[in-house]
């Protein structure tokens, strides 16, 4: 009777996908959708609100009654119960068809100052070469007098490298500050602390996209909670913990969530995702683009706007018209309109807000 209320529940929480129980079946079978919760609102809450005997009911019904038994069958009952708790655990568990090379995505590091003396890293992997590159670009804008930065996490792959995060977030965060915990089921906490002085203290705003996940993911809300970080881009994939990736016996693995990573006892990450403090929605395919071409030609020439010909007070001396000219050569030429030309909207975005920070802060010194 239990193992059968447990397979009813697997089934019920499939009505969180528009109600469709037989939704697990129509993948291997066509079936159309059949079966709902006959009450307005059939999601999770209407699957919570059900007691044992009524799963328990439910699941009898569905089986004596619904159009097409094989729907029901024991092996589909089991398909429903498994994607309705991966459903439920969100980024807390998945199935997958193979483990990632060991050696992993390795991405390089970069640095440079970009217009209005504002200095860009971009992180790329996290490893000890990469951080020795940090620690110099950190060293040549101190020298530079930098007072703003960027941090680009867009290039930083997946991981769960706890101890380097925490190194990495020690050179923007004050000394002696418990920075997040790892938190194991009958395990004491791992708790990650601040043993130095941080190397930068300005103006600090973070990139990130749907891309980041893990290492990347828990460095932004690190950031943001002890440096007072600006998040910009979009959601991030919510994957702040420790997974392990147990074996199946037909060769794909389950990645589950085995420890959780916290930043305080009231500030919980996982599995939400980080949702960035100004949200600029650019397509994954377009933001790679735009870090090859950054990394190979500088990233200044992608953030700073060419300016059409416009009328000025030499034109006006010479009796000529730099804007009419531009629209006669067009038309002579029969061009089209040329393409908006291609720019990191993002970066865009956390540069103007640095400017406009900084205008303001000297407004209220003066």
């Amino acid at each position: 009777m239990k193992f059968l209320v447990v397979l009813a529940w697997g089934v019920l929480l499939l009505t969180g996908f528009d109600g469709a129980f037989a939704e697990v079946a129509a993948l291997r079978a066509d079936l159309p959708i059949g079966a709902k919760v006959s009450a307005p609102g059939s999601g999770r809450d209407s699957v919570d609100s059900l007691s044992e005997a009524e799963l328990d009911q439910m699941l009898r019904l569905l089986k004596e009654n619904y159009q097409k038994p094989a729907a029901l069958s024991d092996i589909e009952l089991k398909r429903a119960l498994i994607q309705g708790i991966v459903h439920r655990l969100a980024s807390g568990a998945e199935i997958i068809k193979e483990l990632p090379t060991p050696a992993g995505d390795l991405r390089p590091f970069r640095a440079e100052v970009l217009t209005n003396r504002i200095g860009y890293v971009r992180l790329g992997s996290i490893n000890p070469t990469n951080l020795g590159s940090l620690d110099l670009a950190l060293v040549d804008f101190q020298a530079k007098k930098i007072e703003s930065l960027v941090l680009d996490l867009r290039a930083t792959p997946p991981g769960m490298d706890f101890a380097s995060v925490a190194n990495i977030c020690q050179r923007f965060c004050p000394k002696g500050l418990d920075l997040f915990s790892i938190k194991r089921l009958n395990q004491k906490d791992q708790i990650f602390s601040t043993i130095a002085d941080p190397s930068y203290r300005g103006i600090l705003a973070l990139l990130v996209d749907g891309s980041n996940a893990g290492s990347s993911e828990i460095i932004a809300s690190v950031l943001r909670t002890h440096a007072k970080a600006m998040i910009i881009g979009s959601l991030t994939q919510g994957q702040i913990a420790e997974f392990n990736d147990l074996p199946l016996i037909g060769g794909k693995f389950l990645r589950l969530a085995v420890a959780e990573v916290c930043l305080s006892e009231k500030l919980w990450i996982f599995p939400q995702g980080i949702k960035p403090d100004i949200l600029v929605d650019v397509s994954r395919e377009l933001t790679m683009e735009l870090l090859e071409k950054e990394m190979g030609n500088g990233v200044s020439e992608w953030v700073v706007d060419i300016e059409r010909p416009r009328m000025n007070e030499a034109s006006l001396v010479a009796g000529t018209n730099p804007e009419l000219d531009a629209l006669q050569l067009a038309q002579k030429t029969k061009r089209e309109r040329p393409k908006a030309p291609l720019r990191d909207v993002a970066l865009q975005r956390a540069l103007d807000c640095m400017v406009a920070l900084k205008v303001y802060d000297k407004g209220h010194q003066d």
